[in-house]
């Protein structure tokens, strides 16, 4: 039972690092839409941001473009380093003073943020990615032909 686990572990780790990709990547989008266009909601503010306003629209135009990019899974590293990056100044420059933890100081989603794109930094595009698919045109491999089941930490230790 352990080991069948383990195989089935270890062969879906591409598609549910995909998954985790695509939905932090469409959250992240969100983020941004709103605060540029009020799509899909209304901005907390109530207001969108200013064009070239710092830090608010720069912010939302990283998270729209760095959440595309998650998305579709291209330069899937570079765009969780800039977005995990932007949550953490968003994080202690507007939120930190309000409080010590995230909780009390309504920077739940920053540092939530922050720390998912900091783990897709490492973890890659998984499947489904543009990056899978240049890696496959340069005959470097897939995901699974770049990192063997052997490398990497063990999800399950029996």
């Amino acid at each position: 039972m352990t080991t069948t686990l383990r195989t089935w572990l270890t062969d879906s780790g591409a598609y549910v690092i995909a998954a985790f990709r695509i939905v932090i990547g469409f959250l992240f989008l969100c983020h941004g839409t709103t605060s540029l266009w009020a799509w899909p909601a209304e901005p907390y503010g109530g207001s969108t941001a200013e064009i070239g306003a710092w830090p608010g629209w720069w912010g939302a135009v990283i998270q729209v473009v760095c959440g595309a990019a998650l998305i579709v899974g291209f330069g899937t590293r570079l765009a969780a380093f800039l977005g995990s990056g932007s949550m953490a100044y968003a994080y202690f420059w507007s939120h930190q003073a309000d409080g010590a933890l995230p909780i009390q100081n309504d920077g739940e989603s920053a540092a939530l943020f922050c720390w998912a794109m900091f783990l897709i930094v490492f973890l890659g595009s998984g499947a489904f990615s543009i990056d899978g698919v240049i890696r496959r045109l340069r005959g470097v491999g897939d995901v699974d032909e770049v990192r063997t089941k052997t490398d990497g930490p063990v999800l399950v230790d029996a």
